[in-house]
């Protein structure tokens, strides 16, 4: 009876190590564990327009808001105007001395534009890779092949750094569906044109006397 008392009681600590949950990993596979996260911050500001364009103070205003926040590509600039396209263009202006374009439409905002007033909204998105880098895991032993915690930061960290859109991470743009064989080639016709490396031959330095 004794032994048999022991096996179930065996039986039942084995059981318990196999049913026991598994530490949280990354699952097996290719797949990054880490991946850009691309986030979005809508600014808006309402400048006066009684007579439907700006004045000269409201202009200044809006080049000011424009220069604080470093406005550059990445960024969409849009107006909400009741009033007519006289503001807009005095937005697209402004907007064009930082090499911007006003984009068609405008966002949601929380409140109505007031009347006699112009809204103009920036919509900035940023890319980021968050939890990275992430070496809380040693690289060995792996007994369960499971994908390492800190896989895709260096990649993907660099392609959120280098992206000059990130909007283009949440969906790419559509072509114009016009070619430019001129533009295709621009990077062949740099490296046809450019001097080979070590065209002048290697430098004779002297290591007498040293």
């Amino acid at each position: 009876m004794s032994r048999s008392i022991i096996i179930v009681g065996l039986a039942s600590v084995l059981g318990a190590c196999q049913t026991a949950p598994a530490v949280d990993r990354p699952a097996k596979g290719v797949s990054e564990v880490h991946v850009p996260v691309v986030t979005r911050a809508d600014y808006a500001l309402d400048l006066q327009a009684p007579d439907g364009s700006l004045a000269s103070a409201e202009a200044a205003r809006l080049d000011g808001w424009f220069g604080s926040m470093v406005l550059g590509y990445g960024d969409t600039v849009y107006i909400d105007s009741p009033m007519g396209y006289d503001a807009r263009d005095d937005v697209a202006r402004i907007a064009g001395q930082y090499g911007m374009l006003v984009s068609a439409g405008a966002p949601i905002t929380a409140d109505p534009v007031p009347q006699g007033m112009v809204r103009v909204v920036v919509v900035r998105t940023q890319a980021s890779v968050p939890g990275c880098p992430n070496w809380s895991r040693p690289s060995s032993p792996n007994f369960d092949d499971s994908s390492m915690p800190n896989f895709g930061c260096g990649v993907n960290s660099n392609l959120a750094a280098m992206v000059a859109n990130p909007q283009d991470l949440v969906s790419g743009r559509e072509g114009s569906g016009v070619g430019d064989s001129a533009t295709a080639a621009k990077a062949v016709n740099s490296y046809r044109k450019a001097a080979p490396t070590g065209q002048a031959g290697l430098q004779d330095i002297s290591t007498k006397g040293k």
